[in-house]
């Protein structure tokens, strides 16, 4: 099948079943998918892989080996609120691949244009051996149908060509949401869900944890803790959103 007569078919189905805006639901154009444009330019996005020491970063150096942290957006507005919502709740996992390619796409060409300048800078991908996605607890992910973490992670990959791994660490208690707890509630929450099975999979790597968003970073970090069982792991941090205070680049 010729390619014009692909995008013939394509133009016929969205004349007939018209694509909308999962954000505002508008009609989206030929080349735009999930999002208008209208509603991509209105996320904030934190940029926080061209800031060496960010803030988002900070959350976790007291209490793991971290390389570098990474968020896409800032969870601040009502229209990053609902695409998370959808991406958990409303049976939308395919919006969590797509803005992960865009995150991923993004990262990579900031960090090609900043070594023009600077050689020496390290980019949020590199030296890292593979992408482990927080683990769902079985029951939760019978609930939902699908860990939202994974399809970030197949998003980052299928742009990277980084591995994923789903094996290594499992989750074990189905522990309850940690929406509305405190920082300490949060840290109390999250102490000993995860459970290292396969250590040799991750033994000696960079392992590139992912998760939907990030807010205090507690059940990130307990999932590295129990990683580092495993001997000599170092972590980079990736999410789409961050849900922590709003800073500048």
């Amino acid at each position: 099948m010729t390619s014009n007569l692909v995008r013939a078919i394509d133009n016929i189905v969205d004349f007939v079943l018209p694509r909308q805006c999962i954000a505002c639901g508008e009609r989206l154009a030929a080349a735009e998918r999930w999002l208008c444009t209208n509603c991509m330019m209105r996320l904030s996005l934190t940029n926080a892989h061209t800031i060496d020491e960010n803030p988002i970063e900070k959350n976790f150096w007291t209490v793991m080996p971290i390389e570098r942290v990474t968020s896409f957006f800032f969870y601040d507005s009502e229209l990053a609120q609902r695409l998370l919502f959808r991406l958990k709740y409303q049976h939308c996992p395919d919006i969590g691949t797509f803005l992960a390619r865009m995150m991923a796409q993004q990262i990579l060409d900031d960090d090609a244009a900043a070594r023009q300048t600077d050689g020496e800078r390290r980019g949020m991908f590199d030296g890292i051996d593979v992408i482990v996605p927080v683990p769902l607890h079985w029951k939760r992910r019978f609930t939902r149908g699908y860990n939202q973490s994974d399809f970030v992670a197949r998003g980052i990959s299928e742009v990277t060509g980084l591995p994923i791994d789903r094996k290594a660490v499992r989750r074990v208690v189905n522990n309850v949401t940690q929406t509305r707890l405190t920082h300490q509630q949060r840290r109390d929450n999250v102490k000993g869900i995860f459970q290292l099975v396969h250590p040799e999979r991750i033994r000696g790597k960079h392992v590139l944890l992912v998760d939907d968003v990030i807010t205090t970073g507690s059940t990130i970090a307990e999932c590295a803790l129990e990683m580092m069982k495993a001997g000599d792991v170092r972590f980079s941090v990736i999410s789409l959103a961050y849900a922590g205070d709003k800073f500048h680049v």
